[in-house]
């Protein structure tokens, strides 16, 4: 039997497709507003499994996406420490709203990592983002019961085979 905080089959499985989504190319028009799938995951194993707690584990993996992706190294490391420890701090209480609050506080945190990718924007100096770059936590709020849903059938189906 594997620890807690171990690494799942599941976990690395579910990080992989949500930074291949992230790596896939979009047509212009909708790049901005594209979901960000690596958060939403991590969100979710904070959330549920309690594994991905440690904010350096969140580091790592965003520097591993900001290497693909060829932003400025440490901005999505930061952003996923900050989705990390909030997600962290507030677990107990997020993990027994209701799945409409809970979308609306996964919407929160997609919210706050807009205002820090801004923030980082703003002190390189680069171009300011579309009005479509906001519409990409609300595209999250939509997404997450589906996100959770097909998540926790992926751990629910593990667990079952260790068993």
């Amino acid at each position: 039997m594997s620890r807690p905080n171990s690494i799942s089959k599941s976990m690395l499985l579910s990080l992989f497709v949500a930074v291949a989504l992230t790596l896939m190319p979009l047509p212009d028009e909708i790049s901005p507003a594209r979901p960000y799938w690596v958060a939403l995951v991590l969100i979710y194993w904070n959330l549920e499994a309690g594994r991905l707690r440690h904010l350096g584990q969140a580091f790592a993996l965003g520097l591993a996406l900001d290497l693909l992706t060829g932003t400025l190294l440490g901005q999505h490391a930061l952003s996923l420490i900050v989705i990390s420890y909030l997600t962290e701090r507030f677990r107990n209480r997020l993990r027994f709203f209701p799945p409409w609050q809970q979308a609306a506080a996964v919407m929160a945190l997609l919210f706050n990592d807009r205002i820090v990718q801004l923030w980082v924007t703003g002190l390189t100096g680069d171009a300011w983002p579309p009005w479509s770059w906001w519409l990409a936590p609300l595209i999250g709020l939509i997404l997450w019961p589906w996100v959770f849903l097909l998540l926790d059938r992926l751990r629910q189906s593990e667990r079952l085979q260790r068993s």
